[in-house]
């Protein structure tokens, strides 16, 4: 006698049955434990829509999602630097300088003047 399972994916949220070949697995992270969500494209869609804002203003963490090795403010004995960054913080104050734009020359640049920078390079 032959067996077939099937595996039917429903949407975590509402309840919905996804249809094979739609909808997905999203994966994500906050305050450093990660977690899955199964949805359909909708919700999939207004996730990524109500996330967007958050990742816009955020800087991507090294080691990938929930995985930072120290805590906040802390710094390896070695010197270490910090997460990787996309962008160069010295080139970001030239630039913020040049237009006029007053940033301090030590400590963080905001996320707001690093996206102008971002954008004004294209």
């Amino acid at each position: 006698m032959a067996q077939r399972t099937v595996v039917q994916l429903t949407d975590d949220l509402d309840g919905t049955e996804i249809r094979d070949g739609k909808g997905e697995t999203l994966s994500f992270a906050l305050d450093r434990q990660g977690y899955e969500i199964d949805l359909t494209d909708k919700n999939a869609k207004a996730m990524r829509e109500a996330f967007q804002k958050y990742i816009s203003a955020a800087r991507r963490a090294s080691g990938g999602a929930g995985t930072r090795a120290s805590g906040r403010g802390r710094r390896a004995a070695s010197g270490s630097s910090g997460p990787a960054r996309d962008y160069d913080p010295k080139a970001v104050r030239e630039w913020a300088s040049s237009q006029g734009i007053e940033v301090s020359q030590r400590g963080r640049v905001p996320a707001d003047l690093v996206a102008k920078f971002q954008q004004a390079r294209g």
